[in-house]
């Protein structure tokens, strides 16, 4: 713009002031000079554009008030008017100002600007005339004159900054400063980044904090200004990312936060901003690209961003620091996925790939993150997260970190709570994850205490809320049993089971402050220690809490009442308050103590199972068995309800049997007996069985009615019905003889070998009966044994057998004549178990008939009457059968090592179905510690079994049983002769006798056999030698050194017999002494072997190995044998067995293909079976 050469100066011309107003001087007063300048600034005001008369008589006037005089006053009313004259002025002589002078001009914008100030008070008198003053302003875009200045930078710095400063809750002043700011970035060359620096400023969060009014006014204009100021914003941003000039502005270390405000304004004003973030996401500075991660979580994450989409290659570069080496960097990338997650789903198959990999992070706050990012998504909605994502977290609940491994199960727990208890999604939600209370109660099974506590604690808070009503939180059990699978109905039965014991053990620590003299019960406080978080603070604590209650009877009163068999679970929640109040100390923040009693009343208080909770499930059963129940809505069909219901009553009449004391109970009880389902008929009698101990005397009308019940289910129910209506008649009646004998006599005079279908049940009951009363029916039961048992049933052959070449089939398809057979070993074991005892030698018999039936492969007759799948049954119950009798100590002791190595060898039968069936029986048995310790020794011969699968069961029971026995030992100090039967290390010598003697090993000189015995001997050695307990390697090695000095007791004047057993010996001593570097130190103790096994040791002579295991063998072959003890122990799809004739492995075809000539060489010829029999019979 171009100013005119003003013609005349205010010096030069006279001032014609509008009429009524007097020259205004420093010579009069500031009151007076105020009040003719308003008259002043009204005759400007009415003046408009086209006044060209007044705007030439008032032209000295406009000069005039752009003097230092008016510029500089000190009184702020006269330069506010002063600056609403000028204002005026500059509309009125739009388009040219007459002002000439560019310094002059740049003083009177400073100066104006300078009273804008006054818009901060809106409350000020004159705030209308400030108001009037930038309406102007903007009306006008006065501004715009200074565009011609060369510092008009500065001009606009101050007005930006002053406009920022005052603003104020008026949207009118908001409009007009808009206006004002915008018609300058829009209509100017280009913004400074100065003067971008003064918007700017005002979206850093501590400036937005403090002035919020500021921060809307920033955030508009940037909005409205976008498409002229985006370049000015790439140009900065480049010069600070990309150029790495942090000097061009004091707002370059907040360049991140500014993105983020700018990209939540408008994205359109970072589009050439974006790329440049890509660039700083591959920066080799670790905290770089974290910073970078996190605003860039925060674009992408923010709700309607449509970054991902838009820039694809930026959001493939982010999800590639889901990988990042920098920890920070994985863990900032993990947070952000659970806000994209809720925010955008349509990003979560994006995402998923990268939380799998990041789930196994090495890192545990990152695989803990991943967990929460999940979880928070899904509760927030389920349809956010897919069924791989729910799998991350469900694989997490084995983590190797508690932490993670709480959390995980934590978040599952919340998730079914909200969706499959509450039902706040419908029923297709539910459904979606009704797989999370299978998968919580699976956990039971960890050996962590405190993975089964925290199962216990969401059981209690979760699954079945304590908190719900009574009626509401037994349909919620209910329903819940009857949806469980297998494993998580066994969990769940071993929790109640394990609270239970815990009960027993507080309730015999009480009866211990009852006595005299009070001693502390170490056994049982150990017991309550292992099922305590933390054992080592948990042992001194729970001595502190037997000392607390020896000093404080009311508590044990409390304690008392908590664990009686009739407390309510209201009455228990008032006891655990009760007792955490005396153990509180007000002045203790965090009391550790207090804690554990708290981990211990948990376990212990019976919070879901009373008198009143029995009596509504039995209730919700009758609605079921009526029909009336809501069984279908809770996704279940009636009978599975009311076998779920049945079976859920008879867990609880273990733990809770005080419970179910009712008639109301009993009446429902006796109405499932006469339902047709056998399951629930057999559940309702052991309930019975378990709970009916005060019938006879207080409910005799129930007894009256379930005495011929039970006298029927013996006679013609099922064979698991007959078991339990004899056990139930022992235990709930005090005639129990009479009874037992009014179902003996008429079963024994019933037996009839021509109808096995009618014979099962009987034979079940009179094995039972004998076992319970043998006093009363030994006798009577011998002659039934010697008449009809082995006379008439087990030695003679009916029937043919199918002959479908098959070794194994379902229940339902075996003849009923081998189910009798099967029932009537049974019953020869329950007879000898009632007796316990050998005077009559019947249990010699009974033994040698068992080993007939082995060696003859089930087929005793030798008639080869009886399918090959029928004697897969008879071996395996024969095997069982002697297994049964050795934990008999009786019968244990004349057991023959021949007689146990045919049980033994049972393991490698050609059958997989018996294999796995006996070695689950063996383990159950060795757990126990009811079982013999050469039995475990059988495990070893599992390493030639040809299914990896059954290889692995094998060993977790040998770790398993070896735990057992460690931690026996540890709590419970024993003899010299029991340490004989404990200690792991001395199944060592039963295991080389027990391989001396395997069939398969005939050539002591042929290489595979001994490559077959080197690893069934390491199939046992690895798992015995995992640590050096005690200095145990050297006193294995020190046991195998003394077997050498004996002779095999089974035939110590067979030198072949001998020589194979020495051949073990030498295979194990360098299995030992390869696995091993401290087996040569020197171990004090001598070892004590089993006197049925090996003869007293010579201790001067060490019996030689045959030479010919060397020299027969050649040097090279001697060196593979050396080597292949160093090598791995099993080959994946080797087939362990040795064989006459060599066998196509490629032709296998299943388990029992691959084994079924397998152990021909290993039984006696089938001619002795005969001689064997006779002398049984």
């Amino acid at each position: 713009m171009e100013f005119p050469q003003q013609q005349k100066s205010a010096g030069d011309a006279k001032i014609t002031y509008p009429p009524g107003v007097k020259e205004i001087t420093d010579k009069i007063s500031n009151d007076e000079v105020v009040r003719r300048l308003k008259m002043v600034v009204k005759t400007y005001m009415d003046m408009d554009q086209d006044s060209e008369e007044e705007k030439q008589q008032y032209l000295a006037l406009a000069l005039h008030l752009a003097s230092e005089f008016f510029l500089r006053n000190p009184n702020k009313d006269v330069r506010l008017l002063v600056a609403c004259c000028l204002a005026d002025i500059f509309r009125i002589y739009a388009p040219e100002a007459p002002y000439t002078s560019h310094d002059k001009l740049k003083d009177i914008f400073l100066f104006i600007t300078r009273q804008l100030k006054g818009l901060e008070d809106t409350k000020s008198p004159q705030f209308n005339r400030y108001f009037y003053l930038l309406e102007n302003l903007a009306w006008v875009k006065s501004y715009n004159i200074c565009f011609e200045l060369e510092d008009c930078n500065e001009i606009f710095i101050q007005l930006f900054k002053t406009l920022f400063s005052v603003i104020n809750h008026n949207q009118k002043v908001q409009m007009h400063m808009l206006d004002l700011m915008s018609s300058i970035i829009m209509e100017g060359d280009g913004v400074t980044q100065e003067l971008l620096d003064t918007i700017l400023i005002n979206l850093i969060p501590a400036h937005k904090n403090l002035n919020k009014q500021a921060y809307d006014l920033a955030k508009t204009l940037l909005k409205r200004t976008v498409q002229t100021i985006e370049t000015c914003i790439a140009n900065f941003f480049n010069q600070v990312l990309v150029m790495g000039k942090s000097s061009v502005s004091d707002l370059s270390e907040h360049v991140f936060d500014l993105i983020q405000e700018l990209f939540s304004i408008d994205p359109l004003l970072l589009v050439s901003v974006m790329p440049q973030l890509e660039f700083k996401l591959k920066s080799n500075d670790g905290e770089e690209r974290l910073a970078v991660v996190r605003l860039l979580a925060k674009l992408f994450g923010v709700k309607d961003s449509e970054l991902a989409t838009q820039n694809r290659p930026l959001w493939q570069c982010f999800l590639g620091r889901f990988n990042d080496i920098h920890v920070p960097v994985r863990l900032e990338c993990v947070k952000f996925a659970s806000h994209c997650l809720m925010n955008h789903p349509d990003l979560a198959k994006d995402l998923t790939e990268f939380l799998k990999v990041r789930s196994h992070d090495p890192e545990e706050a990152i695989r803990h993150d991943v967990i929460v990012t999940i979880i928070n998504a899904g509760k927030k909605d389920l349809n956010l997260v897919n069924d791989q994502l729910l799998g991350f977290v469900r694989e997490r609940m084995l983590d190797k970190r508690w932490r993670v491994r709480k959390e995980a199960m934590m978040g599952l727990a919340q998730l079914y709570k909200k969706y499959c208890l509450h039902h706040e999604a419908g029923k297709e939600s539910a459904q979606k994850i009704s797989w999370i209370k299978d998968k919580l109660l699976h956990i039971y099974y960890q050996n962590s205490i405190d993975d089964k506590l925290l199962v216990e604690k969401i059981f209690a808070q979760y699954m079945v809320p304590h908190s719900l009503e009574t009626e509401e939180k037994m349909k919620c059990l209910y329903y819940l049993y009857a949806c469980l699978d297998t494993n998580a109905v066994k969990a769940l039965n071993e929790m109640w089971k394990c609270q239970n014991m815990l009960r027993g053990l507080v309730r015999e620590l009480l009866d211990l402050h009852k006595l005299p003299t009070v001693n502390v019960d170490v056994n049982g406080v150990c017991v309550c220690v292992e099922n305590l978080p933390d054992p080592g603070k948990a042992q001194d604590f729970m001595k502190k809490f037997n000392q607390v209650l020896g000093e404080d009877e009311k508590l044990r009163v409390q304690l008392e009442q908590l664990i009686s068999p009739t407390c309510s679970c209201k009455q228990a929640e008032l006891c655990v308050r009760e007792i955490t109040r005396k153990l509180t100390f007000p002045k203790q923040p965090t009391n550790p103590f207090l804690e554990m009693v708290k981990f211990l009343l948990e376990r212990i208080a019976p919070v879901h199972i009373d008198s009143e909770a029995i009596s509504a499930l039995v209730k919700l059963l009758n609605k079921s068995i009526e029909g009336t129940a809501d069984d279908d809505d809770e996704g279940v069909t009636p009978d599975t309800a009311i076998r779920a219901g049945l079976e859920l009553l008879k867990v609880l009449s273990f733990t809770h049997p005080t419970s179910f004391h009712s008639s109301e109970t009993y009446e429902s009880l006796l109405q499932c007996l006469k339902m047709e389902d056998e399951k629930v008929a057999e559940a309702a009698i052991q309930i019975f069985r378990n709970t009916g101990h005060k019938i006879e005397s207080e409910l005799p009308q129930i007894r009256s009615t379930l005495i011929p019940i039970l006298h029927q289910k013996a006679k013609r129910g099922t064979p698991h019905q007959a078991k339990q209506a004899v056990h139930c008649i022992h235990a709930i009646f005090h005639n129990k003889e009479v009874q037992l004998a009014q179902i003996f006599e008429p079963l024994s005079r019933s037996l009839n070998g021509d109808v096995p279908e009618q014979l099962i049940t009987p034979l079940v009951s009179l094995g039972h009966i004998s076992m319970l009363a043998p006093d009363q029916f030994a006798s009577p039961m011998k002659s039934i044994v010697a008449n009809f048992i082995v006379k008439d049933l087990l030695m003679n052959d009916r029937l043919s057998g199918n002959r479908n070449g098959k070794l194994w089939t379902s229940d339902d398809e075996v003849s009923p004549e081998v189910l009798a057979k099967v029932q009537a070993i049974k019953l020869l074991v329950r007879w000898l178990l009632g007796m316990k005892n050998n005077q009559s030698k019947s249990a010699n018999s009974t033994l040698r008939l068992l080993s007939a039936m082995l060696v003859s492969e089930g087929d005793l007759t030798e008639q080869k009457k009886i399918s090959k799948s029928d004697m897969s049954r008879l071996r395996l119950s024969a095997g069982c059968a002697i297994m049964k009798l050795a934990q008999e100590p009786c019968y244990h002791d004349i057991i023959t090592p021949e007689q146990f190595q045919l049980c033994g060898l049972v393991l490698n039968d050609e059958c997989y179905q018996v294999r796995q069936i006996f070695a689950q029986k063996l383990h159950v048995a060795l757990v126990k510690l009811v079982l013999p310790l050469e039995y475990l020794a059988v495990f070893a011969l599992c390493a030639k079994d040809p299914v990896k699968e059954r290889r692995a069961h094998a060993r977790q029971c040998l770790l398993k049983n070896i735990s057992v026995r460690r931690e026996y030992i540890k709590q419970n100090p024993v003899s010299q002769e029991k340490l004989l039967s404990l200690l792991p290390e001395y199944v060592v010598p039963y295991m080389i006798h027990l391989l001396a003697h395997d069939p398969d090993f005939t050539k002591p000189q042929d290489f595979e056999q001994l490559i077959a015995i080197k690893e069934c001997l390491w199939f046992m050695l690895e798992v015995l030698m995992v640590k050096n307990e005690n200095n145990s390697h050297a006193f294995l090695r020190k046991m195998v050194e003394s077997i050498k000095q004996t002779k095999d007791a089974q035939a110590p004047d067979d030198p072949k017999a001998n020589e194979k057993l020495y051949i073990v010996c030498e295979v194990a001593l360098f299995v030992i002494v390869n696995k091993s570097t401290t087996c040569h130190l020197d171990c004090p103790k001598d070892p004590l072997l089993p006197g049925k096994f090996f003869t007293p040791p010579d201790k001067v002579t060490i019996f030689p190995v045959n030479t010919k295991l060397i020299t027969g063998c050649s040097f090279i072959c001697m060196w593979k044998f050396l080597a292949a003890v160093n090598k791995p122990l099993t080959v994946t799809g080797r087939r362990p067995y040795t064989k006459s004739t060599p066998i196509d492995t490629g032709n296998i075809s299943s388990p029992n293909q691959a084994a079924t000539t397998a152990n021909k060489s290993r039984l006696v010829p089938m001619g002795t079976a005969r001689a064997l029999l006779e002398v049984s019979v």
